[in-house]
C-alpha cells in the first residue's frame, strides 16, 4: 500500500518523468516499482519504442491495486505484438490490438514481481499520448492543491473511481477526460 506523501512528488521542482531514476527517491511502493523495472531491465528491452512510466504510481495517487503503465511510441503494431509475445512469453502474457478513439494501439498485460504490467503502444510520441498528458495534468494539479486533495483523490480511488473521474468530481470537470487536457 502506497506511504504518505513522496516530498519530491510534491515539490515545485519538474520531475524527468522520461527517466525512472526519480523512483529511487519516492514512497515505498516507488522504489518497489523502479526495483522490478530496472532488475528485469524492461526500459531497456523496450527501448526501441521510447518507453514512459505513466499512470498513478509515477506521480504519488497509486493504490493497491494499481498497476504499472508503460506506454510505448509503435510505428508497426504488428512487429510490436509479435516482439511483445515472444519476449515475454514466459510471464502469461495477453497482447491485443484494437482501436481508441480511432486511433490503433496495442496493449499487452502480465504480473511481474507482484505488479501488474501493461505496456501500450499507439503510432505517436508517448508525450502526445493521452495517459502521459493526464499524468501531467494530475501532476501539476497535486502540485498546486497539495497534500489534501492528493489524499481525497486516493480515498475516491479507493471508493472504485478511476483516477481522472475522481479528479473531475473534485475540481467539478464535465467530462474529465477531456477537460484534463486542458490543463
Amino acid at each position: 500500500m502506497p506511504d504518505s506523501a513522496n516530498p519530491e512528488i510534491l515539490s515545485k521542482e519538474m520531475i524527468d518523468f522520461n527517466n525512472i531514476d526519480y523512483l529511487k527517491n519516492g514512497n515505498e511502493r516507488q522504489k518497489q516499482a523502479y526495483d522490478v523495472l530496472s532488475g528485469f531491465r524492461l526500459f531497456e528491452k523496450l527501448k526501441a519504442w521510447s518507453p514512459v512510466l505513466a499512470g498513478t504510481i509515477p506521480i504519488g495517487i497509486d493504490i493497491e491495486e494499481s498497476d504499472l503503465d508503460v506506454i510505448c511510441e509503435v510505428k508497426d503494431e504488428m512487429e510490436f505484438e509479435r516482439f511483445l509475445a515472444g519476449y515475454f512469453s514466459e510471464f502469461n502474457i495477453k497482447v491485443e490490438s484494437f482501436e481508441i478513439n480511432g486511433e490503433k494501439a496495442v496493449v499487452a498485460n502480465f504480473m511481474l514481481e507482484g505488479f501488474i504490467i501493461e505496456i501500450f503502444g499507439q503510432n505517436k510520441p508517448v508525450i502526445e499520448q493521452n495517459a502521459y498528458r493526464h499524468m501531467m495534468a494530475e501532476y501539476r494539479i497535486l502540485q498546486e492543491k497539495g497534500e489534501g486533495f492528493r489524499n481525497e483523490i486516493i480515498a475516491l480511488k479507493k471508493q472504485g473511481f478511476k483516477t481522472e473521474p475522481a479528479f473531475g468530481i473534485l475540481l467539478g470537470l464535465e467530462n474529465p477526460y477531456k477537460d484534463l487536457l486542458k490543463f
